[in-house]
């Protein structure tokens, strides 16, 4: 028996429960691994409510790292022992230990830590296609992402900087603010204060930006839009603030002609050669000392509910992890 989560109900917090499960020894082209720390992401919380429905019962958690304890048949590239990670999956991540495919998992380097594996992955590999592949980033280039003290916003703004764009975050806070630029943004916009989109003209001279990345949702789409330039693309890659549901195409073309995408990482990395090149420029930006993993939040495993009250209600900064 091994210390699990596990939902039975969608709803709120209280639905995550703290307790035993068996597990069985690992099943072809599996291992077995004994977590050492566990990434929390806001995609844990859609499928706890079941904005993204998943079978009932299950145990949430895309992203962890941890140690090799066995191997099922036909694994060849991993030994017990060797310390790995994965941001993509399967669910089954809030768990002192799990089965799960060899193929998905990254043999970590001895210059990452556990910890900084496990709040990298997922959140990492997604600022990798974001900034790569949904938009290619240029050096000049001027970029809106929002959120950017979260756990991707901070990774994405010195990435991009990395790059030679000039970043414009949002934030709710001074205090967020002064974290996102200690990270790379260059201008930081309040948004429970200023104007988004007037102030990004303000910014840009008018111009508007070629790209936003928006994870929050709703409560942002418009300001996304009005910062677009001319045939820009509105990157919508969360629902923080809730889904956007009847998307009016004409908005697009009232606003020059706007192109939009709603790309995930599943999307990005569902062929094992696509996740195993994003890996490599993940884990060579973070010991090359471009991107720096911002960990201000651990939680035991058994205190789930409430790391999930806080990210909800935007009390998080960087990333957050769990630790069985």
């Amino acid at each position: 028996m091994v210390k699990a989560i596990r939902i039975q109900a969608t709803g709120g917090p209280e639905v995550l429960t703290y307790g035993d499960v068996e597990l069985a020894g690992p099943g072809k082209g599996e291992v077995q691994l004994r977590h050492t720390a566990v990434g929390l992401n806001f995609i844990d919380v859609y499928h706890r409510t079941g904005l993204y429905p998943v079978p009932l019962p299950f145990t949430p958690g895309l992203e962890a790292a941890g140690v090799v304890t066995a191997l099922g048949e036909g694994v060849t590239a991993l030994k017990v022992g060797d310390r790995v990670a994965y941001g993509t999956g399967p669910l089954g991540a809030y768990s002192e230990s799990r089965n799960a495919p060899a193929n998905r998992l990254i043999k970590l380097p001895d210059e990452i830590a556990d910890e900084t594996a496990a709040a990298m992955m997922l959140k990492g590999l997604t600022v990798r296609y974001l900034l790569r592949q949904t938009y290619k980033v240029q050096p000049g280039d001027t970029i809106l992402f929002h959120a950017a003290a979260g756990g991707v916003g901070l990774i994405a703004c010195q990435w991009a900087n990395a790059l030679g764009a000039t970043v414009i975050g949002t934030v709710g806070s001074e205090e967020k603010a002064e974290l996102a630029r200690a990270h790379g943004c260059h201008h930081t916009i309040n948004y429970a204060k200023e104007d988004v989109a007037k102030r990004v003209r303000e910014l840009t001279d008018g111009a508007g930006v070629p790209v936003v990345y928006d994870s929050v949702g709703q409560s942002t789409m418009l300001a996304s839009l009005d910062s677009l330039a001319p045939r820009g693309l509105f990157v919508s890659f969360g629902n923080a603030s809730g889904p956007i549901k009847n998307f009016d195409l004409a908005l697009l073309n009232a606003r020059g002609s706007l192109f939009a995408t709603r790309p995930s990482l599943v999307g990005y990395t569902s062929k094992d050669e696509e996740l195993k090149e994003g890996a490599e420029d993940l884990l060579a930006m973070v010991t090359s000392g471009k991107v720096k993993i911002e960990i201000n939040q651990r939680y035991p495993l058994a205190d789930v509910a409430q790391a999930h009250r806080n990210l909800e209600a935007r009390k998080t900064t960087g990333a957050s992890i769990l630790l069985p």
